[in-house]
């Protein structure tokens, strides 16, 4: 395959430049101004972005237990066609990721796959916060890292453990920080929107404290963990003060905690319930200053995909969460490139390199040898969220408008999203 005259852009490299990328045998061989090959496919991507393919550290594809919502490969369809080439699974499935047995069944279904799918271990066994899994063996086998995402750990002496473990093995805890004595009905930020439904909600207090205790002992351990999905202002604060005294600590934040505020629940109810909850203006005008800081390095969707039967239920009944796979770069493209507050380069940067690296991934970068993993996609085309790729739509994002339209996936050399014919009809 020969990808002709797109825009290459590369985060790692910072390479920028009008240029063809040759493929063979799944790999990169080359750079620059190429020639057409016989027996070689003509990909021409004039006018549009060559990137690598993205990266989602924090996905949810509900197999085995909950295959009505996603399965791994209908889940994979949905990344595709986001522009998604490497993600990594959650272990909250059912049974939970806690062993060898469940490990080694969830690793050998990935690899069918048409993408790369990775998946994380539980911290503790059941999810129970009471006892650590064997970190050391499920590492072994293959798991990239470990949470217990979903909950939190309250036991102290417990994370203090398992941070001195993960730093061992060089692998990376990430966690979910809300503390549920802080929570009312979860899913909904305690503010005036809450109030005006009745209900407490969640307070910031609940990620705040977490997010501070995590932190510091991240500092005194040297290990390395993940903020997932923050959504807190001053949560976002306390990483930036952590990362400036040296601790390994980094920060994700989804499209939609930087897209839409506690309002939003008003306007599109169950669709905007969602662990943490989107938070007030303020919150969001700090998430996105910590974007553009680099306190916060990386983009994840958090994709938790759940029935239409379940999201109608009364508010504090309906499930938490939303997919996201299929709408995160256009709103990266969206709201924070085409208003000024992040250079594509930069969007890029928090959804492939920067991810990638954290997990020790070979993914998120163009280069002659690396892997042939690698989006198209028109920047400034426009779209009206409508039809998923994934089982689930539960998105509060149905019917907007969104600019960046991803027209071609390949994983490894491999076309695995063409969406060429059907945007330029």
């Amino acid at each position: 395959m020969i990808i002709k005259s797109g825009r290459v852009m590369d985060p790692s490299s910072e390479f920028n430049e009008v240029a063809d990328i040759l493929i063979e045998d799944g790999r990169i061989k080359a750079i620059g101004n190429i020639e057409d090959m016989e027996g070689h496919e003509i990909i021409d991507a004039k006018g549009l972005i060559v990137a690598p393919g993205l990266v989602d550290i924090h996905v949810h594809f509900r197999e085995p237990g909950q295959t009505h919502k996603e399965d791994i490969l209908s889940g994979s369809r949905a990344a595709a066609a986001g522009g998604f080439t490497t993600v990594i699974a959650m272990a909250n499935t059912k049974p939970i990721i806690d062993n060898e047995e469940t490990l080694k069944v969830v690793l050998d279904r990935m690899k069918q796959s048409p993408i790369k799918v990775h998946t994380v271990a539980a911290i503790t066994k059941g999810f129970k916060g009471e006892e650590l899994v064997d970190m050391e063996r499920l590492h072994d086998l293959g798991a990239v890292g470990f949470s217990d995402d979903g909950l939190p750990i309250l036991d102290q002496r417990l994370v203090w453990e398992a941070m001195q473990r993960a730093r061992d093995l060089d692998v990376t805890l990430s966690f979910h920080e809300e503390n549920p004595n802080f929570i009312g009905t979860a899913g909904i930020n305690e503010g005036a929107i809450s109030e005006k439904l009745g209900l407490k909600g969640a307070s910031n207090v609940s990620e705040d404290t977490m997010v501070a205790r995590d932190s510091i002992f991240a500092l005194y351990t040297g290990a390395t963990i993940d903020i997932q999905h923050i959504s807190s202002g001053i949560a976002v604060d306390m990483v930036r003060l952590i990362k400036a005294l040296g601790a390994s600590v980094f920060a994700e934040v989804t499209p939609h905690h930087f897209s839409l505020t506690e309002d939003a629940v008003l306007e599109h109810g169950t669709l905007a319930k969602m662990n943490p909850p989107l938070r007030t203006k303020e919150d969001r005008e700090k998430i996105i200053k910590g974007l553009k800081d680099d306190t916060i390095q990386i983009i994840a969707t958090d994709h938790a995909p759940h029935s239409g039967e379940e999201k109608a239920q009364e508010f504090t009944k309906a499930p938490s969460g939303i997919i996201g796979l299929e709408t995160s770069l256009s709103l990266g493209i969206s709201n924070l490139v085409r208003q000024g507050h992040l250079s594509l380069m930069e969007l890029l940067q928090k959804m492939t390199i920067n991810p990638a690296r954290l997990y020790n991934l070979e993914a998120g970068f163009l280069k002659v040898g690396g892997p042939a993993d690698i989006v198209i996609f028109d920047e400034n085309e426009e779209y009206v969220v409508g039809k998923f790729q994934s089982k689930s739509s539960n998105s509060p994002f149905i019917g907007h408008t969104l600019y960046g339209k991803v027209k071609l996936t390949v994983c490894d050399g491999n076309i695995v999203w063409d969406n060429r014919k059907a945007c330029s009809k």
